[in-house]
């Protein structure tokens, strides 16, 4: 019974770190949660602050879309420079 010699070299892998920076680069910033925002709008889950956009327009697409999907949770939108929630109700149609 001979004993296979397994190599140690890594098999053609291509670099990962360009991939990865380009999925970071797309996704929005999470928050950290023990942080109030001070600027951008936040989309808040159930009281819970979840997810940062740039502008109030994205946030509100964010949270509509995730109000039609699951209608049993609270959605809101916070505006973190005037400090202010933004309900999101579903729109029936």
């Amino acid at each position: 019974m001979g004993k296979e010699k397994i190599s140690q070299e890594p098999k053609n892998q291509e670099p990962k770190n360009q991939e990865i920076k380009l999925q970071e680069a797309k996704r929005p910033a999470n928050l950290r949660a023990n942080a109030m925002p001070i600027d951008g709008f936040v989309l808040a889950v159930d009281g819970k602050l979840k997810t940062r956009y740039e502008s109030s327009n994205e946030a509100m697409t964010a949270a509509s879309r995730l109000k039609q999907s699951y209608p049993v949770i609270q959605v809101a939108v916070y505006d973190a420079t005037q400090r202010i929630y933004t309900a999101v109700d579903t729109q029936e149609k």
